[in-house]
């Protein structure tokens, strides 16, 4: 596995793993402190605390979620700034906690509680998870099923204040602004890759020679040559047929594309990669365009979930035990498999 691939794998199970609410996390420190912690203390965040043992139980689970879907050498990676990926995980969980605590305290000012069913629900996940670890996995987090069922209390509220501040946020999404297609294109690039991979753009004579070609394959168009029959002589794009939607492209590409119908071919158009002759497959696809519009609806509230969370976040003070952090290690133990936290939680609650 590269380690591009690896990246792209750590995000999609890292998603996996968010709260429903999908936004991103932030541990926010005012001030680091190493004193007046109780034992076993990891972190503050005004009232509300996170022992050491409740991180390991994010932690060991991620952990082996990773290691269960992608092998335990996936840790020997590294980040694209160098950094192993363990060292990331670890900065990870430390986020997702102290969102989770920020919430809670977030809930008390907007007066959001859970209802009997979730109180129900979060002794049954705590019930049901304490009751499949191991001895090995009790002694290493050192946390009875009381002290689970307040974890998933407190993941359970995070998602409910969440709810709650979104509940108003319906706007009219238009199947324009949501429009997915499908198109083809055909690419004459005005840049190469030296041998140091770096990108160099073409000078004037290659930029013209370029576009000549680009010319000499809208004719053989105009001359009734078949569209993929071209694409496979003259394309020197990696692909050439994708689904998209707005936003996810270079805007004169975009632009044209959005411009054609179905079967219609677009003239020659410059982007910074080269001259494109664009072919519209598809100008509307219902089931993809319906799953944009929840797309929009998901992005649109949480920008506004995380502008208010910002701003009562802005007003909190962060203190971590930087030496119980620096203690912390991820766990290297084949007795140690437990990876069912997140799990039961989507199991049980709605």
């Amino acid at each position: 596995m590269d380690r591009k691939t690896v990246r792209k794998t750590i995000a999609a199970v890292s998603a996996a793993l968010m709260l429903m609410f999908c936004v991103a996390c932030s541990f926010q420190k005012k001030i680091v402190l190493t004193t007046g912690f109780e034992e076993g203390e990891l972190f503050k965040i005004d009232k509300a605390s996170c022992s050491v043992s409740e991180y390991m139980v994010y932690l060991v689970n991620m952990q082996n979620m990773y290691e269960n879907t992608y092998g335990s050498q996936i840790w020997e990676m590294t980040t694209a700034d160098g950094e192993p990926l363990e060292d990331g995980l670890k900065e990870t969980v430390l986020s997702r906690i102290s969102r989770v605590k920020v919430m809670n305290l977030l809930a008390e000012k907007k007066k959001v509680e859970l209802s009997k069913e979730d109180e129900k629900m979060a002794k049954a996940a705590a019930k049901q998870y304490y009751g499949g670890l191991t001895q090995e996995e009790k002694n290493l987090f050192n946390l009875s099923e009381k002290d689970f069922e307040n974890m998933y209390r407190e993941y359970a509220l995070a998602n409910r204040v969440y709810g709650f501040l979104v509940k108003d946020i319906n706007p009219e999404i238009s199947d324009d602004e949501a429009r997915t297609i499908t198109v083809s294109h055909i690419l004459i690039k005005t840049y190469y890759v030296d041998s140091s991979g770096n990108r160099v753009s073409y000078d004037e004579k290659e930029r013209e020679e370029a576009y000549a070609r680009a010319e000499e394959v809208l004719n053989k168009l105009f001359d009734g040559e078949k569209f993929d029959e071209l694409a496979i002589q003259y394309n020197e794009d990696e692909k050439s047929s994708f689904l998209f939607r707005r936003g996810e492209t270079d805007p004169t590409y975009e632009e044209a594309a959005f411009g054609l119908a179905t079967d219609e071919i677009s003239g020659i158009v410059e982007t910074p990669d080269g001259y494109y002759i664009i072919r519209c497959d598809n100008m509307f696809d219902r089931d993809e365009t319906d799953q944009n519009k929840l797309a929009i609806l998901n992005k649109k509230r949480n920008e506004a979930f995380e502008k208010e969370y910002n701003e009562f976040l802005g007003e909190r003070t962060g203190n971590l035990n930087e030496d119980a952090w620096k203690l912390i290690h991820s766990v290297k133990d084949d007795t140690v498999h437990t990876a069912e936290f997140f799990s039961i939680y989507g199991s049980l609650f709605h």
